[in-house]
């Protein structure tokens, strides 16, 4: 099994923390967000582990530089999204793979549980949200998104939700692609019209949650496994409060 965490991005609402550093490298609780992904990773017995990375590249890479790791990298960060971020590193997709943020921390369960799911394509998704989001925000409302499930399967996410009934758990940025499927993955990205928008982004910024949808929509089955809690986002200065709700 092998793992690729997505730390391309700046973090510009990090700001100024990450004047000088990648995202991945900001400090919760004194120690930068990439220790903990990298730990809990190792922990649970994943070692070949690639890193991809854009903004202040040399910073990250430095700092790394006594990790076994290997690097890619999207020269284009500035102009593009995760979605791009991630198929930077098609040549390392040759096995079972997890893929996680590189803004998030989890404890060893929650990556246990996605390592342990069988299905093509698996999405961790929290069912505890709420409490999370109600620390970060006093409207939660106005930031999630959809997730929908019907016989077992998502059939929708990322969407703008009318109420709490539209949420369904929480989409965390952390999933698991079958090495079974995962040519048929990166071709079918690839084949993607490069002239359409997706959910109102071009091809290039595309976001992670309208790729997963296509892959619903034309692909396959996307399984979702279920938390509560365990897991916290650093997206804003704010984020540096949160705590992890625990099951």
């Amino acid at each position: 099994m092998k793992a690729i965490i997505l730390a391309a991005g700046q973090g510009t609402r990090l700001k100024p923390l990450t004047n000088d550093r990648p995202k991945c490298m900001v400090e919760y609780q004194d120690k930068p967000i990439i220790n903990y992904i990298l730990e809990t990773m190792k922990e649970c017995d994943i070692s070949d582990i690639a890193v991809i990375n854009g903004y202040k590249k040399d910073v990250l890479e430095d700092y790394l530089k006594h990790e076994k790791l290997t690097f890619y990298t999207n020269e284009n960060f500035a102009t593009t999204n995760m979605v791009s971020t991630l198929f930077c590193a098609k040549d390392f997709m040759n096995d079972d793979l997890i893929i996680s943020y590189a803004d998030i921390l989890y404890k060893n369960e929650v990556l246990a549980k996605i390592i342990d799911s069988k299905s093509n394509f698996n999405v961790v998704v929290d069912k505890k949200w709420k409490e999370l989001w109600e620390q970060r925000m006093e409207n939660p409302l106005e930031d999630v998104e959809t997730l929908k499930i019907k016989d077992g399967n998502i059939v929708e996410l990322g969407k703008k939700p009318k109420s709490y009934y539209d949420i369904e758990g929480q989409y965390i940025g952390l999933m698991k692609i079958s090495k079974n499927v995962i040519n048929e993955i990166i071709d079918f990205y690839f084949a993607l019209d490069k002239k359409k928008t997706y959910d109102g982004q071009n091809f290039e910024n595309m976001y992670m949650t309208s790729f997963i949808q296509l892959i619903i929509d034309n692909l396959t089955n996307v399984n979702p496994v279920f938390i509560n809690g365990g897991w916290v986002e650093i997206d804003c200065i704010e984020d540096m409060k949160s705590e992890m709700v625990n099951d």
